[in-house]
């Protein structure tokens, strides 16, 4: 285009020196017809083009504010939905913290009950030990005294040559041993 443009241009003037004059000038009838067409396609565009242009761009611009204002408000919506998401998360948090803490003192509890009555059951089993060993001390303490009384008759009887009354001398050998026991005391 630019090449024609100049090969126009040369052209033209070459055409001046040999009277191309109206190369660069149109005929004044066709000068007057390009201005006319010109201001009815100028208002044409003017009165119809562009309010319609111009509607469309101020569409265009209301559409793309309200998707901003869309946006904007999604985005707050969602720094909203985060943050309460972000405090469920750290309620949820300390309630486990609180599940846990709740669960090591039932722990510690059912320890501390365990251990009772472990000490409990020790000390009931240590009691019945004592009384059973204070029995068997007893019994073995009645058995000696039952031996001790019928040796010492028999040993009687042989020094004596006689019969003794075997009743009355076991309650005889018994008082004196329950003497000796209390003077021992």
């Amino acid at each position: 285009m630019l090449h024609t443009f100049a090969s126009n241009l040369i052209l033209a003037a070459e055409g001046k020196e040999e009277g191309g004059e109206q190369l660069l000038f149109p005929e004044t009838s066709e000068l007057i017809a390009g201005v006319i067409a010109f201001a009815i396609i100028f208002f044409f565009v003017w009165r119809w083009v562009l309010p319609t242009l111009k509607t469309t761009l101020e569409n265009r611009q209301a559409a793309i504010r309200s998707d901003l204002e869309d946006a904007e408000t999604a985005k707050t919506e969602a720094e909203g939905m985060r943050e309460d998401y972000r405090s469920q998360l750290a309620a949820a948090r300390d309630e486990a913290n609180q599940i846990v803490e709740e669960s090591r003192q039932a722990g510690e509890t059912v320890k501390a009950d365990i251990i009772a009555r472990a000490e409990e059951e020790a000390d009931n089993i240590k009691t019945r030990a004592q009384d059973e060993l204070a029995g068997e001390r007893e019994r073995a303490t009645a058995a000696i005294r039952r031996e001790v009384v019928g040796l010492s008759l028999d040993v009687a009887e042989r020094v004596m040559g006689d019969s003794l009354d075997r009743t009355a001398q076991e309650a005889l050998v018994e008082r004196y041993i329950d003497e000796l026991g209390e003077s021992e005391d």
